[in-house]
């Protein structure tokens, strides 16, 4: 079995952070999204991944990937020059597939656990399509399915104003070969995209067997913002882990379940858990509360922050209001300025939002 994983698209919700880079790989908890969809696959054993990179992004994903090794795995990059769908994607991807069943996962979705249900059932009962249901309060938004009481999977309904069901489809597919057959017979829709769900809805209008899995635990697509933040939070209450590689001086307190990596630098601050620090921060005359996550090469001084997300190498020195519920991006310097008359002074990107008190 082999897998694919689409790190494509242009992110526009969580823009401007995505004007820069990928948003599959803005980091959650100090990780990028990503990653932890190659770590579910290769905890599965599929070693053979292909990554859908597009060409604004591609280059980066790989640069920040490589070549799969750290995750015991061999990727394959495959360029979608063009974002014209899901199926769209398995169709170039079909060289590097052959003839071999594969999973396909959306890479900025985060799923609680591992795939080995899915990969078990899909094997067991010998499908030709086995999707992720998630059991949602808004249907409406999402492709849902209407599923009969045996897990056969009977229609596939795209954003319906009326749905069949609450359930959800989350972004993880497996597939046997024949879903080449099935796209291969669809046409684009009207937005001018190849739709997997059409493929998986020809499947079971030519009676192969397509049946769901429903998840269990948690699910989140992160490409807004306060389900980045959602995530960030999942992540540290579920998986961190206390270790302090850092320097902190005898001023600063820590409570709670603190992640600080090597060559941080703690003065005179509060720390409480769960919180994740990455490497070479500085951190001085400071309160940093629960689920935040600080990215490599931060510095913070006189700065109180909780439940937010800081990427690599900002800087905020001196704000005096306590900043929550916030995702601060690369390099960003957030700063009280020394200028009179006192006034509040900006430089704003396209599509930022800033909720001043």
């Amino acid at each position: 079995m082999k897998a694919i994983v689409l790190s494509g698209g242009k992110g526009t919700r969580l823009r401007p952070l995505t004007y820069t880079g990928a948003k599959q790989l803005v980091p959650v908890a100090n990780k990028p999204i990503l990653w932890y969809g190659l770590e579910a696959i290769a905890a599965c054993g599929i070693t053979e991944i292909g990554i859908i990179i597009s060409p604004e992004t591609g280059d980066e994903v790989k640069a920040k990937t490589g070549d799969g090794s750290q995750f015991g795995a061999q990727i394959t990059y495959i360029l979608q020059d063009q974002p014209a769908g899901l199926a769209h994607a398995v169709k170039i991807a079909q060289p590097f597939l052959g003839d071999a069943p594969f999973v396909m996962y959306l890479g900025d979705n985060l799923v609680e656990g591992c795939l080995d249900g899915l990969v078990d059932q899909f094997k067991t009962n010998t499908l030709d399509a086995l999707t992720l249901l998630c059991e949602v309060p808004n249907p409406t938004a999402f492709g849902v399915a209407e599923v009969d009481k045996t897990g056969r999977i009977l229609r596939l309904v795209e954003k319906p104003k009326v749905p069949p069901s609450n359930l959800a489809l989350v972004g993880v597919y497996l597939f046997s070969p024949k879903i080449h057959e099935a796209i291969a017979q669809i046409q684009p829709s009207a937005r001018g995209e190849l739709e997997i769900t059409d493929a998986i809805q020809k499947l079971i209008d030519l009676n192969h067997k397509v049946e769901a899995f429903k998840l269990r635990g948690w699910w989140l697509d992160t490409g807004k913002k306060d389900d980045l933040l959602e995530a960030n939070r999942l992540i540290l209450d579920n998986y961190l882990q206390s270790s302090i590689r850092g320097d902190v001086d005898e001023r600063s307190q820590i409570s709670g379940r603190v992640e600080i990596g090597e060559g941080a630098k703690i003065v005179n601050s509060t720390i409480r858990g769960p919180v994740s620090i990455g490497r070479h921060c500085h951190i001085e005359n400071c309160f940093i509360g629960p689920y935040s996550s600080i990215a490599d090469g931060v510095t913070l001084v006189e700065t109180d922050l909780e439940h937010s997300v800081v990427l690599q190498q900002a800087k905020i020195v001196g704000i005096h209001q306590r900043i929550v519920d916030s995702v601060i991006g690369q390099r960003a310097n957030l700063r009280v300025a020394p200028q009179r008359p006192k006034a509040l002074r900006f430089m704003i990107g396209d599509d930022c939002q800033i909720d001043l008190a």
